[in-house]
């Protein structure tokens, strides 16, 4: 089957890489001309593990192919995807005008049948807006569907998800729409066995809002109980081992840590909550969600000001600068809010990131940073940890405590063992267990 894909950001490439890969011809679309022109040379506009290869596979194939042009995509494709970005607007709605915008081009440059697909993540009865956006800029009486078709892909993971889903969502209101998309996701259903749900199309919009913002709850829920257990002594792993073995809650989500980033759950929950209000219904316990994700930084702030005391003039390394391990996305990452305000108290920072310090430097230019751990740490009277990063968690604690004038380690992602850290001589505090607060120098 020929597929347009609009946008070609992580939701666009990683799902017209997949289809091509399927075996479907692909023509994916992007207004950025430098952005096409870097996919046409082979160079990646973001990092996701595997990406890069399957690229290159179907462009030597001839199946993945790159344009700026809408009206070529909507005379390529029956199906067109729409995998724009909606970032959060003013009071923190969904902006949807480059899905708008997407809707009223392909409009104007139809002649014939086609079915349009939200992929990007939209708010519920986008779907009548689109269809009444379409209706508007027609030059002529064709026939078109609208389906929804949410992502549910995961930074770090995307590949495998594309390949492996839980399950894939469709709302369709007509029988053609129907058979259309069943028919694309075929090779895939076989390929993974995974459930296939076919609903009404408002079904599919909020299943996406629904989800993200239940993994967003289960995130604050266990940073709060968290609290509760470094208040009165209790190991918040312990804890958290103890209800995920619980088939009903499930371990998944359930790490304390410095709060969640990146490009969807804050977007999504703010979106959800503007949603709620506007159809009449308060969504209180998404507020109070994103509050303690809020607090969950100023908390670790704290451990770190009160180890210090006085941060001005002190080297602080920064073990992390993306959200989420196996990404370079740093879209509300903690690194945000921590090296700008670290910065302004007059910290000396040594960041460090193996793959976001590109992305990092253009969002927040003229900070120092190290190619290793070991380089960070040399002379550092602490050490900040944002990012559970694999080379974090191996590091060699006994090399880095060599190295560091004050052995301290305050770790935003839990990322060792108390007792290790003791061993080693460090002071150590994390989210929800008991602090390490006397080196045995």
């Amino acid at each position: 089957m020929n597929v347009t894909i609009v946008g070609t950001g992580y939701v666009g490439l990683v799902t017209g890489t997949t289809f091509a890969e399927l075996g479907h011809n692909v023509l994916c679309i992007d207004n950025d001309e430098k952005k096409v022109a870097m996919l046409r040379q082979r160079h990646m506009p973001i990092f996701e593990e595997g990406l890069e290869e399957i690229v290159n596979r179907n462009m030597d194939s001839g199946r993945l192919k790159f344009s700026t042009s809408i009206r070529e995509g909507t005379q390529f494709a029956e199906i067109i995807f729409i995998a724009v970005g909606t970032p959060p607007g003013y009071r923190g709605e969904a902006n949807m005008s480059y899905v708008e915008q997407v809707g009223r081009e392909v409009a104007e440059n139809m002649n014939d049948y086609r079915l349009l697909v939200e992929k990007s993540t939209v708010i519920v009865n986008t779907n009548e807006q689109l269809r009444r956006t379409m209706n508007k800029y027609l030059k002529e009486a064709v026939p078109f569907d609208i389906a929804s078709n949410p992502e549910f892909l995961r930074e770090g993971r995307a590949i495998r998800d594309a390949f492996h889903p839980d399950r894939i969502v469709v709302g369709v209101e007509s029988d053609r729409a129907a058979k259309l998309l069943r028919e694309l996701y075929e090779p895939l259903l076989k390929r993974s066995g995974c459930e296939y749900l076919q609903m009404n199309i408002a079904s599919a919009e909020l299943t996406k809002h629904a989800s993200n913002s239940f993994l967003a709850m289960k995130i604050s829920f266990t940073n709060a109980v968290s609290r509760i257990c470094e208040l009165c002594g209790a190991d918040i792993q312990e804890v958290t081992h103890g209800m995920g073995l619980d088939k009903r809650i499930g371990p998944d989500f359930l790490s304390a840590g410095v709060g969640y980033g990146g490009s969807c759950f804050p977007k999504d929950v703010d979106a959800f909550i503007r949603m709620g209000e506007e159809l009449g219904y308060s969504l209180d316990l998404l507020k109070e969600v994103q509050a303690i994700n809020e607090t969950q930084k100023e908390h670790l702030m704290r451990k770190l000001q009160q180890e210090l005391w006085v941060v001005q003039d002190k080297i602080i390394a920064v073990w992390g600068l993306a959200f989420k391990p196996g990404t370079d996305d740093i879209r509300m990452s903690p690194s945000l809010y921590f090296v700008p305000d670290l910065k302004e108290r007059g910290a000396n920072l040594r960041l460090w990131d193996p793959i976001a310090h590109e992305k990092f430097n253009q969002a927040l230019p003229g900070y120092t940073y190290c190619n290793t751990l070991e380089e960070t740490a040399n002379q550092a009277d602490a050490i900040l940890i944002l990012t559970d990063w694999p080379e974090v968690k191996n590091v060699d604690l006994a090399k880095i405590k060599k190295l560091c004038r004050c052995p301290i380690i305050i770790d935003g992602r839990n990322c060792f063992d108390p007792a290790t850290v003791r061993q080693h001589g460090f002071i150590y505090h994390s989210i929800g267990r008991p602090p390490i607060t006397k080196s045995p120098r």
